[in-house]
């Protein structure tokens, strides 16, 4: 008798954990298959460490085969779902097609780069969701700092040394808090830069504040921080139009620079509409069990979802990290319990509260809403991502203390090219290739 077959899509922090409890309550009672466009589990809230020269790559890129035991691995990106059949299908990085039948099936698929019709913005911003925006993004600020101190006109000199992030939120913060201390050390080390004026970062935000979704607090850590350093903080301003040469702000002023990072927000996975059912702000519209309405043997976490958050009626669960981890791991659970393990619950989480490493010693952070800042919200900071890393803890600790005692290393690979992440892109954990050869070479 064939063995029950469980298909999980996507191993962002929802289905690494979906899978992680399965293959640990069921063993080898079922088949658990993990479908994802990568063999890791990328640890995104460490992200700009890795921009910022902090961390290596590999340091928040967590084995799959290594951790989940187990756990069947197809590296594929799934572009179909056949509810009636209970079929999925998917692209191999080689381009080959595959399809598989299913059981049971968690989607998990996250979220992408979210898009506003500004002019020219598609063009010339770069976003902020994977691994290789991350590269290309560490490499660029290396570079940008290295033509400004090579070139004699004053004009390319500044505008190359002009940041632009846009968005304020949790991740655009971080982004321009960890990019302006890798700049201005690189600036400080630049021949070609002494005596000029220090890079320029802007923080641009339609908000009245900095981080407007976390508490009062910390948005005024925040705001203290950056502002220190030099960070121009814009509040109730964005950009209205993004050119090769620099952005016009809806202000009407110009600024010139080569570097705008969008860090706007996310949103779900275009699989997420491709499956044709029900769904609210692009979210599939799920039970408080994580099931999809209609069809019991579907069920949606993370970013995909919309989770009723019965901690506050009416409403559903936001888009973070903190509730996706805990969502797959009740949908494992719920999973489980459908084929006779356990029994299923429903979910319920109320907010722990939230940390944002502001690089350095410095950090805002308000662990059960006691609100804490400098050296000690950085050191509630790390441990917190260090418990809740699935891996790699050791290597993570490893590097924070290099980076304590050493300089960064300013070197530009050039592995990732602009072309290869383009801001309108429906896979940012994946590089965009222009020619694939046959036979995938």
């Amino acid at each position: 008798m064939n063995r029950v077959r469980i298909v999980i899509v996507g191993a962002g922090f929802a289905g690494y954990q979906a899978a992680r409890a399965l293959s640990r309550t069921l063993r080898d009672e079922a088949e658990i298959v993990l479908v994802n466009p990568n063999d890791y589990v990328l640890y995104l809230p460490l992200l700009p460490e890795v921009a910022a020269a902090v961390l290596e790559p590999r340091r928040v890129s967590v084995s799959l085969t290594q951790t989940l035991p187990g756990v069947r691995l197809v590296l594929g990106e799934v572009g179909s779902v056949d509810l009636d059949a209970r079929r999925i299908g998917w692209t191999d990085p080689e381009g080959r097609r595959g399809r598989m039948d299913y059981d049971r099936l968690v989607l998990s698929v996250g979220s992408v780069n979210k898009l506003l019709p500004i002019p020219g913005v598609a063009e010339h911003a770069h976003g902020f969701r994977g691994m290789p925006e991350a590269l290309y993004l560490r490499d660029h600020m290396i570079r940008q700092i290295e033509l400004a101190g090579a070139t004699d006109d004053p004009a390319e000199r500044a505008a190359r040394c002009t940041f632009v992030v846009v968005g304020a939120g949790y991740t655009g913060t971080e982004v321009a808090a960890h990019g302006v201390l890798l700049t201005d050390t690189l600036a400080r080390r630049s021949a070609g830069l002494r005596g000029a004026p220090p890079p320029r970062w802007l923080l641009l935000d339609l908000a009245d504040r900095v981080l407007p979704e976390l508490d009062r607090r910390l948005s005024d850590t925040a705001d203290r921080v950056l502002t220190k350093r030099g960070v121009d903080i814009r509040t109730g301003t964005s950009v209205k139009e993004a050119t090769e040469d620099g952005v016009v702000l809806d202000t009407g002023e110009f600024i010139a620079t080569r570097s705008l990072i969008w860090c706007v927000g996310v949103r779900p996975d275009p699989l997420v509409a491709d499956v044709g059912l029900p769904t609210e702000r692009g979210r599939l519209c799920v039970d408080q069990y994580l099931a999809v309405p209609g069809h019991p043997e579907v069920l949606a976490c993370g970013d995909a979802a919309a989770v009723p958050d019965v901690t506050r009626p009416g409403q559903c669960t936001p888009m973070t990290a903190q509730h996706a981890q805990r969502q797959g791991k009740v949908a494992g659970r719920n999973v489980a319990a459908s084929l006779g393990y356990g029994t299923r619950r429903p979910y319920k989480h109320h907010d722990l509260g939230f940390t944002v490493d502001l690089g350095g010693l410095q950090a805002a952070a308000n662990p059960l809403r006691v609100p804490l800042s400098g050296p000690v919200a950085g050191l509630v900071t790390r441990g917190y991502h260090l418990m809740a890393m699935p891996g790699n803890r050791v290597r993570v600790a490893a590097d924070w203390l290099i980076d304590a005692v050493l300089p960064p290393q300013g070197v530009q690979l050039g592995v990732v090219r602009s072309w290869a992440v383009p801001l309108d892109t429906e896979a940012p954990e994946r590089p965009r290739v222009l020619h694939t050869a046959p036979g995938g070479r």
